[in-house]
């Protein structure tokens, strides 16, 4: 990746070095004496008391939050979705517990506000005195994810600029990603810009060898990604249960695992393809005959899976084939977990595969959230070069398509 001075990030729409284009960031954006609307990623998992269960994403956004403070602005504004409500308010999804868990790692009071837009939540701003002020859920309004034009317009009536740094929002063309974007100066913040360098320069000259590792349930989720960086790396591994329809389509039996039989074609096409001699598959598998928790289970050879059983998990040879070309990488990106890293019995895979990339010298990505659940539950998370906060996002990216959020800061 190429960097225009100091103060821009040179990209393009389309993620690539060629017909490059300024991005704007915060040295780019005036901001003292200025209400600031932040749109935030804190959508993040509940326990059943509505605690926040899981803090990475707020983490992830108070750098620039931060930022914005020590800069002079005079109140920053933060907006983010949570959950799928569907556009009608929902009390077990209203952001309070993000509100004050924002509060508690950022060392800042917090205003949470009842409603995403309108005279309440400007005069909530109006007010704040200092505080970060938090908005409603933005998915409480039904205009939010058709990027419905007023609720634009309501929502860049509350602020001078707008600073766009979620990532895991920015492939949503919705109203607080997009619509008031082009309503107000913007620009990336710092979370945003650390997500583009890292992903993106994967997809220009990364330092060779480049490892990808691709895990999951559904080959039908990462084609597109196989597609798009096959031929751009230098080995592609592939586990968990999407391993198995590729097994299938080179002619192995796979017994009871999980199959995606209408694809078995294109898969079939893609391993025959110029680059399909890069994709490198489990040697063995733990199996059981039910997907159960408590199942009892063996380790059998990939290429020969029994008839009464399912693989949930990659087995310690392939661990180890897998660990060992992980390490020896310069660019490494992995996504999806190896098997059914929930289950104890199943979850060395992931395991292996986690503490190998952590092990790594190389430049390591990683997204997707039983990866980053996996690298945390490890205690190893810091020595990862990045850790992604969208993990869909981040495969539409690595897929070469244009991110509707980033799209509209560049035009």
């Amino acid at each position: 990746m190429t960097t225009s001075g100091d103060t821009r990030v040179a990209w393009s729409t389309s993620y690539s070095a060629s017909a490059e284009l300024d991005l704007p960031t915060l040295d780019t954006l005036e901001v003292a004496g200025k209400v600031v609307l932040v749109r935030a990623d804190l959508n993040v998992p509940l326990d059943a008391a509505g605690a926040v269960a899981d803090d990475f994403r707020i983490t992830a956004s108070l750098p620039t939050i931060a930022e914005l403070r020590s800069k002079g602005a005079r109140t920053v504004v933060v907006c983010s979705h949570l959950g799928r409500p569907g556009g009608t308010p929902d009390p077990t999804l209203a952001m309070d517990a993000v509100a004050s868990r924002l509060g508690e790692l950022g060392g800042f009071d917090t205003l949470k506000v009842d409603s995403v837009a309108g005279p309440d939540a400007a005069a909530a701003i109006r007010d704040a005195a200092g505080a970060v002020v938090v908005l409603e859920n933005t998915r409480f309004e039904p205009g939010e994810t058709s990027n419905d034009p007023e609720l634009s317009r309501s929502l860049a009536e509350l602020a001078d600029v707008f600073v766009l740094d979620a990532f895991g929002s920015a492939h949503r063309a919705h109203a607080s990603t997009v619509g008031v974007a082009e309503l107000l100066p913007a620009a990336a913040g710092r979370l945003l810009e650390a997500e583009i360098r890292a992903l993106g320069g994967l997809l220009e000259e990364p330092p060779k060898p480049f490892v990808v590792v691709l895990g999951g349930a559904k080959v039908s989720d990462k084609l597109a990604v196989m597609k798009h960086l096959l031929p751009r790396v230098d080995l592609m591994l592939v586990g968990g249960a999407m391993c198995f329809t590729l097994l299938k389509a080179g002619g192995y039996e796979i017994g009871d695992s999980l199959l995606e039989e209408s694809l078995l074609d294109e898969v079939d096409d893609l391993l025959d393809s110029e680059h399909g001699g890069k994709v490198v598959l489990p040697l063995d598998i733990v199996a059981a005959e039910r997907f159960a928790e408590d199942a009892a289970h063996e380790i059998v050879p990939a290429t020969a899976i029994p008839d009464d059983v399912m693989g949930l998990d990659i087995g310690p040879q392939s661990v180890e084939r897998f660990g060992g070309v992980i390490v020896s990488g310069q660019s490494i990106f992995w996504n999806g977990p190896m098997g059914v890293f929930e289950w104890e019995a199943f979850r060395n895979g992931t395991a292996g595969v986690a503490a190998a990339v952590a092990d790594a010298s190389g430049f390591t990505v990683v997204g997707g959230g039983d990866s980053v659940a996996a690298l945390r539950a490890l205690g190893r998370a810091d020595q990862v070069s990045h850790v992604s906060s969208g993990g869909g996002a981040g495969l539409e990216m690595l897929e070469g398509k244009e991110l509707p959020g980033i799209a509209t800061l560049i035009r």
